[in-house]
């Protein structure tokens, strides 16, 4: 499982200048106490001025996919943020919508426990300004805007469902300064639970502090991810045949946009860059971990061959074994298959000698847009 133990993240590894998302993410909030009864009225938070006499405000971020729910808490620091507290858990909010377009009442119910926690989270460590985004689970669900109400009305929280388009670009913001400053042309993926963002960068960085995501030349974002691959071929006990067969699926959602990209891997220096619970987890095996470290695994660079072979050793595990890995556990342990399928297609549309590895993501964007929108660097006071 993810480390999610505090740390300094530096402004320009964590969204290079981006502004904020283009189209949504900006306007989720975190309502006062929770209102008693179904339907009552909820106090939104106000837009917290910027700190005062060296004073840090806490800054919240939430991430609910398809498969997880992630929070990440931080206070600005000097040319980034400190994470002070974090939360994750698996909670499987989209199970089922391979066979159905409503989120289960099970799945509905894990969740909102989830954000429960998450809330009390936000209230202990006096959070200010907070982004709450939901992404491809409620999307499709034709419940999903139903859900949305009742996390509001029980909980307490504004959840914003945001477009494919604002997904791919904060997986952008969060991970690009991880690209090699030499690349002349990087592939971003982000494999999520029920959809995977794809974007290629194209044309060296600028400088450190640039907006990545001016220099996305096409994106796409996939109707597949790892827990609607696993509920359509299965993700217990994984043939190679069976694993073809979700690789090929997914070269077939790839093909449109590996045509419009076809370009990149031929640029100087290019390379993949993966944020996605799948490449951490090849990261963690091809270093023979016990348990999880991000700061080990954030920023890894591995070989073509390196990623085959972890790959290989996964195939041959059974779900046991994988449940037994603490780098997996019993909640992915059906799930990190069909990652790879996918992994795998991306890496025979774009041929590349290197896979960088990214901890990071979606909540690091949301996190380093609210602050540059804050102008807390700006107004100093941070060491």
């Amino acid at each position: 499982m993810r480390d999610e133990s505090a740390a300094a993240v530096p402004a320009r590894s964590a969204a290079g200048g981006s502004p904020a998302p283009r189209d949504g993410a900006s306007g989720a909030r975190i309502a006062g106490d929770p209102p008693r009864a179904a339907g009552a009225g909820s106090a939104s938070l106000r837009h917290a001025a910027p700190p005062r006499h060296g004073r840090r405000h806490a800054y919240a971020a939430l991430d609910l996919g398809t498969n997880n729910c992630r929070l990440l808490i931080a206070e600005p620091a000097s040319h980034g943020f400190r994470v002070i507290d974090a939360f994750s858990r698996i909670v499987r909010l989209g199970e089922g919508l391979g066979n159905s377009d409503r989120l289960s009442e099970a799945a509905v119910e894990r969740t909102v426990e989830a954000l429960r926690i998450c809330r009390a989270k936000m209230q202990s460590r006096g959070v200010v300004r907070a982004k709450i985004i939901a992404t491809e689970a409620c999307r499709l669900a034709t419940n999903g805007a139903e859900f949305v109400e009742r996390v509001r009305n029980e909980v307490g929280l504004d959840l914003e469902i945001v477009d494919r388009q604002t997904e791919a670009y904060l997986a952008v913001t969060g991970c690009a300064a991880l690209a090699d400053p030499r690349a002349e042309s990087v592939v971003i993926f982000d494999i999520g639970g029920g959809s995977t963002e794809i974007a290629w960068l194209d044309g060296a960085a600028t400088n450190p502090s640039a907006d990545p995501t001016l220099r996305i030349r096409a994106w796409d974002s996939l109707p597949v991810g790892v827990v609607t691959l696993a509920e359509r071929h299965g993700g217990a006990e994984v043939t190679r045949r069976m694993f073809e067969g979700m690789v090929e699926e997914v070269a077939d959602l790839l093909a449109r946009f590996a045509i419009r990209a076809a370009a990149a891997a031929t640029a100087p220096h290019f390379h993949l860059l993966g944020t996605s619970g799948t490449v951490t987890t090849l990261a963690a095996m091809h270093l023979r971990l016990v348990r999880y470290e991000r700061r080990r695994v954030d920023g890894l660079w591995m070989s073509d061959a390196e990623v085959t072979d972890a790959i290989e050793d996964l195939l041959d595990t059974r779900l046991e074994q994988r449940a037994d890995n603490p780098c997996i556990g019993r909640d992915r342990a059906d799930l990190v298959l069909a990652g790879c399928a996918i992994l795998e297609a991306i890496r025979r549309a774009f041929p590349s000698e290197r896979l960088r590895i990214a901890d990071r993501g979606l909540r690091e964007g949301l996190l380093m847009n609210m602050m540059r929108e804050d102008g807390v660097w700006r107004r100093g006071g941070y060491r």
